[in-house]
């Protein structure tokens, strides 16, 4: 037995569960219930049968319990009280406080046709088979008769009631503008006057436009069947001061969403809003506190409700009274938006500027790293010209110094028939020399070219002198000689000996000859000497 000092609050809220239900049912003290529930492990309907039945000790209600499925868990939002919140004076408090809570509205979405038929469960659909085969026959079989003899369903149509009309199932748009189109046909209601300012859209529609611009939103659900509908639409709804009120309120403050239960959507609506009674209307609008909440989602809760007839003065008495109740409210959650939305706005707008800085930088540094590139590239450049203009020159001084030791020495005068040639130099000295009338014209090029290597004495050279050419290298005489009087051209790549060309002597002018690269060189020399 427990002991009398047992402390309840010690207990899980399913072992309170539990022990609420057994007491309650059993009215049986704590003392003698609380063992039972432990040798039940704290299963209370095997508890409640072994204590009816008497046999609690004969039977193992510990094993039966352990074969009994679990109990079902508690489902997230139920409203549940333990034996310890019923006896503790705190749970009326509580329970007040869940009284006074708003009212939340949820948002309704319609199902669609595809998932309004479930499938059977497996074991079901293996018993009806045969008797779904035997249907699927037989029905194809009074097909076939049916196509051979078709005046057999216009003959048995006179001896069968016609079904009633089904109404045709629609997207919730096309459910609400024939609800409307009905709506004016029936009650005579002119396309431009005299009528109520309907949303043109689906519930959830309506629903998300009232939440989003904060408004309210007037719930209107009408069932044709009841009796009440026809005379709550006239003297109600159609009243002139209710349609002027609606009118003017729907210009900024209101949506008014209407259905007739006979269309799938407003009888989900119906389902979801708990309606019991027709015709209904209910003024839904934003929370404050749901807006703040600590659940953070806002909601849409009912201020005002009105089930079956009402007149037109209660009707608007009631609508004004809660719509001038919930207007501060409303007001100041509108204002919160508002700053909200310039809050967003400020973001949006130094993000913005932050992107076109971010921006601006990005331009500058590619600007830059091209300007770097194209240094570098020029800078290369220029290095790359001048080691070839500098191999250049080392190739062509190799080839002046193997050249000039390879230039015979002037004849004595013991060559009668030496051709004697005076040279006008490209620095204006004259230079007469004796050259073998045998030898090519290229000798009096290459003596020109080497003028001043050739007048340096077989000493100054040294060991380490060129033998020959550099592999792959092709001399280019930068000059031309030139006969003034009759002007005549000696080119070096017409070959031949001299004492065929020019005879017994001769007087030759060098000619610098201006080409590509030494204009590209004058250039650069000037502009060196600019800067």
């Amino acid at each position: 037995m427990p002991d009398p000092d047992f402390d309840i609050t010690s207990l899980s809220e399913e072992q309170q569960l539990a022990l609420q239900q057994f007491t309650s049912v059993t009215d049986s003290e704590l003392n003698a219930a609380i063992p039972l529930l432990q040798k039940c492990q704290w299963n209370a309907q095997i508890a409640i049968t072994r204590f009816f039945d008497g046999d609690a000790d004969t039977v193992d209600p510990a094993a039966e319990a352990a074969r009994a499925p679990p109990p079902p868990p508690l489902q997230p939002g139920r409203r549940s009280e333990t034996l310890i919140d019923s006896l503790s004076p705190r749970s009326h408090s509580s329970r007040r406080q869940h009284d006074q809570r708003p009212d939340t509205v949820p948002r309704i979405v319609p199902t669609p046709d595809s998932q309004l038929s479930r499938p059977l469960p497996f074991p079901i659909s293996l018993l009806l088979l045969p008797f779904n085969l035997t249907y699927t026959l037989l029905q194809r079989l009074l097909g076939t008769i049916t196509y051979l003899c078709p005046f057999l369903p216009r003959l048995l149509s006179r001896f069968r009631p016609s079904p009633p009309p089904r109404r045709r199932h629609l997207n919730p748009r096309d459910t609400t503008a024939r609800f409307i189109r009905d709506f004016e046909t029936e009650y005579n209601l002119s396309p431009h006057s005299n009528t109520l300012p309907f949303a043109e859209s689906g519930y959830a529609q309506a629903f998300d436009q009232a939440k989003r611009d904060l408004r309210f939103l007037l719930v209107v659900l009408l069932s044709p069947e009841h009796d009440d509908t026809a005379q709550f639409v006239r003297d109600t709804l159609l009243a002139p001061e209710i349609v002027a009120f609606l009118n003017d309120s729907a210009k900024h403050e209101l949506v008014l969403w209407a259905g007739s239960v006979q269309d799938a959507e407003a009888y989900q609506v119906a389902s979801g809003l708990g309606v019991t009674r027709f015709p209904y209307a209910c003024l839904i609008v934003q929370s404050p506190a749901a807006e703040t909440g600590s659940g953070g989602g806002a909601g849409m809760t009912r201020v005002a409700t009105f089930a079956g007839p009402v007149t037109a003065h209660d009707f608007l008495a009631k609508m004004r009274e809660a719509m001038a109740k919930q207007r501060p409210e409303l007001e100041g959650l509108r204002r919160k938006r508002r700053e909200q939305m310039e809050g967003r706005s400020i973001l949006r707008e130094q993000a913005s500027a932050y992107e076109r800085s971010l921006a601006q930088d990005r331009e500058k540094a590619r600007v830059k790293r091209e300007e770097l590139a194209q240094m570098e590239k020029v800078g290369r450049e220029a290095r790359e010209k001048g080691e070839r203009i500098e191999e250049a020159r080392r190739r062509r001084e190799a080839w002046r110094r193997w050249r000039a030791r390879d230039i015979p020495a002037e004849p004595g005068s013991e060559v009668r028939d030496a051709v004697r040639i005076s040279l006008r130099l490209l620095s204006g000295e004259r230079v007469v020399r004796k050259f073998r009338p045998e030898a090519g014209v290229e000798e009096v090029y290459a003596f020109v070219e080497c003028y001043d290597l050739v007048q340096e004495r077989p000493e100054d050279f040294s060991e380490k002198e060129p033998t020959g050419p550099e592999e792959g290298y092709e001399h280019d005489f930068g000059f031309r000689l030139v006969s003034p009087m009759p002007r005549a051209v000696y080119d070096v790549k017409a070959g031949g000996r001299i004492g065929d060309r020019i005879g017994r002597s001769g007087n030759l002018v060098v000619e610098k000859v201006v080409g590509e690269d030494d204009d590209d060189d004058e250039d650069e020399e000037e502009a060196g000497e600019e800067r």
